[in-house]
């Protein structure tokens, strides 16, 4: 694959594109996955997680043999860091578990669009409580943007996409506060100083794995085999498209492009989920759920444009956007 550095923006758009789009079918195939396997959402995480880990090892050794001065150790990446890549492991696990039971109870276009479109805002409400960060218009119009979008939707939730939609939505929020912890710490720590982006993923798809597997094993870790081959291939699936080959394109994409554009270009991810609901699963969606939709999707642009006002006025006054990094630059070390 072709180095960040030299990747033109074109391509780097496509790879975040490609990267959003793999993404948004993952809670679809963990749906098949609960009437196949016969395995609850924390199973599913699990088993996504530790064949995520693997290929993301595998692509790791790739990386090492290929460009050793460019790779970082994963054991030095970890020291550097511990507390970071525990509670990041810790947090991506809550994310990936709780977004899998808000597919179930909700639905995988509601469960989607509450925990894309309340990550952001969450972050950008923690950031302001206890970052200091502030935010301009744009910003506070993507708060009120999504707690609209919300109210909405929780007000609509009559069981059309899932058999309960209010603890699905609630699932969805726990996805989202997960993740936002997850982004917050990083803001504190200074990720980015402490190890590259790929190696801090397998780190914490790796304390992650560890995480989850006594809460799998109290579930019920092994799937039912009635019809093994799809099942395995489901579990495959998961860990390679969503997982290890979305990850890594999405890495190399943001190299090339600004995280406003990675912010938006990620829309493509509800967009997905919302399209296989509605052919594969029969999601029917009415005014007022498309409406909090909407609302939740615009939130995410309004933020995109505050972070955009947010590097043009730190270009005019140095030092102005200090500690202003938002959503888009850190969202996707997310799944």
């Amino acid at each position: 694959m072709q180095s960040s550095s030299a990747l033109p923006v074109r391509q780097g758009v496509l790879y975040v594109a490609i990267a959003a789009t793999a993404w948004g079918t993952g809670g679809a195939v963990a749906a098949e996955l609960y009437d196949a396997g016969g395995i609850g959402p924390i199973s599913v995480s699990f088993w996504r997680f530790l064949t995520g880990l693997g290929l993301l090892l595998a692509a790791h050794l790739v990386r090492l043999s290929r460009r050793p001065e460019a790779a970082l150790s994963l054991r030095a990446t970890f020291a550097a860091n511990p507390r970071r890549a525990l509670i990041t492991g810790f947090g991506l696990a809550v994310y990936q578990t709780a977004y899998f039971a808000s597919v179930q109870q909700a639905g995988l276009t509601v469960a989607t669009v509450v925990t894309l479109g309340s990550g952001p805002v969450l972050v950008t409400v923690g950031a302001r409580l206890t970052l200091g960060e502030r935010s301009g218009a744009a910003g506070t119009a993507a708060v009120a943007s999504g707690v609209a979008g919300l109210v909405l939707l929780m007000g609509s939730a009559d069981g059309s996409t899932g058999p309960a939609p209010l603890l699905g939505i609630g699932y969805a929020l726990l996805s989202a506060a997960g993740y936002a912890g997850v982004t917050l710490l990083g803001r504190f720590s200074g990720r980015e100083n402490s190890g590259g982006a790929f190696e801090s993923t397998v780190t914490g798809f790796a304390v992650g794995t560890v995480c989850l597997l006594p809460m799998a094993l109290l579930e019920g870790l092994l799937p039912d085999m009635g019809r093994p081959a799809w099942t395995v291939g489901l579990i495959l699936y998961l860990g390679a498209v969503p997982t290890a080959l979305a990850y890594t394109l999405f890495f190399v994409g943001l190299g090339a492009v600004r995280a406003t554009t990675a912010s938006v270009v990620a829309l493509v991810e509800p967009l997905t989920a919302a399209v296989v609901g509605i052919l594969v699963f029969g999601e029917r969606l009415n005014a007022i759920v498309l409406t909090g939709t909407a609302l939740l999707l615009f939130a995410v642009l309004f933020l995109a444009v505050d972070e955009r006002a947010g590097r043009a006025a730190s270009r005019r006054t140095p030092g102005a956007d200090q500690g202003r990094r938002t959503w888009p630059s850190a969202m996707r070390a997310r799944d």
